[in-house]
């Protein structure tokens, strides 16, 4: 990455920075959405007042799709933030099936004047359907885009793209998130399901670590991909802490 990309590795394991910038600084949607709205209007808990807000904004890998309260992405990030003392809440807005057009659309409402910084986890479903790289990449650009006019500290999640629509239109998406990255100056973990994709389909079947669709990460494949994210998130709420 970094012969295509001048981004510099973190010290923090899986997260890449900007070299200049490094370390400083369907129905089901609908009901998902206005489950966003009532997460991101509900007051912090008593004592935290303190705390930063982190937005994840996603999709089904973000919301926790097919999984029990509490064991998809954003509980299993907070109960690991916690366990390492962050004052940090992390406001699920993932929203299984959008795209990033979808992310862009409600990106304004999912803002809302608490936010200290964001995550921004959108593409799969881009990919999963093949849509034109061009359009992805714009959306993403805007978002990122909208996110540095308000002044806020981004981690941007990739994900690795599959091959079955050629092998331009995967090396294209493949080099977009270093890219936009570099550009707007975020965070980067190159794909939210790394330490899962490295595993051949034996593997992963062994150890139980996807669900039936081959798609969505189990329980435990949750904890393994927070394992592999949550060093890059505390390293965003360093950069919100670090704002003046």
């Amino acid at each position: 990455m970094s012969d295509l990309f001048p981004l510099s590795r973190s010290r923090l394991a899986g997260c890449f920075a900007p070299a200049a910038r490094a370390l400083r600084y369907d129905a089901g949607n609908v009901i998902g959405k206005l489950a966003i709205v009532a997460a991101l209007a509900m007051p912090l808990p008593a004592g935290a007042a303190e705390r930063l807000q982190i937005v994840a904004l996603g999709d089904s890998l973000t919301q926790g799709y097919g999984l029990p309260q509490g064991e998809g992405f954003v509980p299993q990030l907070q109960a690991w933030l916690d366990d390492r003392g962050a004052e940090v809440t992390v406001v699920n807005a993932g929203v299984s099936g959008d795209t990033t057009a979808g992310g862009l659309q409600r990106l304004d409402w999912s803002l809302t004047p608490g936010t200290d910084a964001l995550i921004v986890a959108l593409g799969g479903n881009d990919l999963l359907r093949g849509l034109p790289y061009e359009a992805s990449r714009a959306n993403l650009d805007r978002i990122l885009g909208a996110a540095g006019e308000r002044g806020l500290p981004v981690l941007l999640i990739g994900q690795t793209a599959p091959g079955n629509y050629g092998a331009d239109y995967k090396a294209k998406f493949d080099a977009m998130w270093p890219a936009l990255a570099e550009a707007h100056h975020t965070l980067l973990v190159t794909d939210f399901l790394g330490p899962l994709t490295v595993m051949d389909s034996d593997a992963r079947v062994a150890a139980g670590v996807m669900q039936p669709d081959n798609l969505h990460p189990s329980a435990k494949g949750v904890t393994l991909v927070v394992e592999h994210i949550g060093p890059c998130v505390l390293e965003l709420a360093e950069q919100a802490r670090a704002k003046p």
